[in-house]
């Protein structure tokens, strides 16, 4: 594969692989970056406009949270055909395909909204289609990368896409979709449905072809995710991360599905009105772009190992602080340092697994970790839900708040040595 600037990949000894080195990231790239950040701004836009428009039929914290829960179940049910479908077709025609998929759909939800034809369980239907499209579009976005980028520059080019995807989704989609929510829910449901046109418009500029060559007999589909399932579990640090990972996104998951109830309206503890609700969750964008610029420096100043150890009790904080104040400045310092946290976290563990997993298995292999990862979510969500119906919100808070910190205990056994040897071993 050769980069759109000219250059063919350079292959370095695995003794000598740095983490980051500096060069292009070359014209595909910034293309994959423009897109994305498009992408990403509808997903900003949708995740507080879905929540929002529930609260126009019900006000019960379990039919709230089911709508996050609609969003995430795709992650439980389809991320595996999802990624063995990376691996089977061009990586940027599924990302296209996807994007015009989740345009028409939030366009029909609108339109229903507009004949007076919505309901609660409306919403969940067109939540779990959305996100079932995302596991195709995300799967193959993750995997697309080392395509596109020098593996010795993955950490930085995984940087730069948190940067965008994050300021986007977080920082400018949230406050956005709570203005147009305010003015219209239909009109605050075109606005994504717009971007990811646009976004697949960009994806058209990318040249290339990108998809990926695989050697020997041509397996089914139940072959294809068989071996991307036994070579993650055969992995135990990526195995480990998977869980990890899935024990945070369960926290997560859980305390803001039911943070709209905690957060919203005159009765709520916090009394916060629909736009400065989406004012406050950009406090966790602020963080998260100040840590993609970060992550590189951490690498090389902190260590990886230690890195990660210190963005837990930054986890803990995203998810713990609500369940002791209703200060909105001390919610959003929260909301701050997690987001500061999670891109620490992710450029480095993303970047490692780009680099140890084969360009043939790495859509597969991304699913499966996926799945262990990001299929918590909706179970998070419905236990979110459950413990605020019968403990109140406040429980939901502080109760995940301590489960992100028991991940320190696992933590302790990985050092940077660690990391470094599953680099070598896996790409001899």
């Amino acid at each position: 594969m050769v980069d759109d600037d000219g250059h063919p990949p350079e292959t370095l000894p695995t003794d000598t692989l740095p983490t980051t080195a500096p060069g292009p990231l070359g014209g595909s790239f910034r293309r994959l970056w423009t897109s994305s950040g498009l992408s990403n701004l509808a997903d900003g836009v949708l995740k507080v406009v879905l929540p929002l428009t529930a609260l126009r039929f019900t006000d019960s914290p379990l039919l709230i949270a089911g709508v996050t829960a609609a969003l995430g179940l795709p992650w439980l049910l389809c991320a595996l055909p999802a990624g063995a479908l990376a691996d089977r077709t061009d990586r940027r025609r599924a990302m296209l395909g996807a994007n015009l998929v989740r345009g028409g759909l939030v366009l029909a939800l609108a339109s229903a909204l507009v004949l007076d034809l919505g309901s609660i369980w409306l919403l969940y239907a067109a939540a779990f289609l959305i996100g079932t499209t995302e596991t195709v579009y995300d799967t193959s976005a993750q995997s697309i990368l080392p395509q596109m980028v020098h593996r010795d520059r993955l950490s930085r080019a995984n940087g730069r896409l948190y940067a965008v995807e994050l300021t986007t989704n977080q920082f400018v989609g949230p406050p956005l979709g709570g203005a147009l929510v305010a003015l219209s829910a239909a009109l605050a449901l075109l606005t994504p449905a717009a971007l990811w046109v646009a976004a697949a418009g960009v994806l058209l500029l990318v040249r290339g072809r990108f998809r990926v060559e695989r050697t020997g007999p041509s397996a089914g589909m139940r072959a294809d995710i068989a071996e991307g399932l036994r070579f993650l579990w055969s992995h135990g640090l990526l195995r480990s991360f998977a869980a990890m990972v899935g024990t945070s996104n369960f926290a997560t998951s859980a305390a803001f599905a039911v943070l709209v109830l905690y957060a919203v309206g005159p009765g709520s503890p916090m009394g916060l009105s629909e736009p400065a609700f989406g004012v406050l969750l950009t406090a966790t964008a602020v963080g998260s772009l100040l840590g993609s610029f970060a992550a590189e420096w951490c690498e090389r100043a902190v260590g990886r190992a230690r890195s990660l150890w210190l963005c837990v009790p930054l986890f803990a904080l995203l998810v713990g602080v609500p369940g002791m104040t209703v200060d909105a400045w001390l919610v959003g310092l929260g909301f701050f340092l997690g987001g500061l946290g999670i891109t620490v976290w992710n450029v480095i563990t993303v970047s490692l697994r780009q680099r140890v997993t084969p360009d043939a298995m790495l859509g597969r292999v991304n699913s499966v970790y996926r799945l262990l990862a990001w299929g918590t979510m909706p179970l998070g969500a419905a236990a979110g839900g459950l413990v605020a119906e019968f403990l109140g919100l406040r429980a939901v808070f502080l109760g995940m708040g301590l489960l992100v910190l028991a991940l320190l205990v696992p933590l302790l056994r990985i050092s940077d040595a660690t990391l470094e040897a599953a680099e070598r071993g896996l790409r001899h």
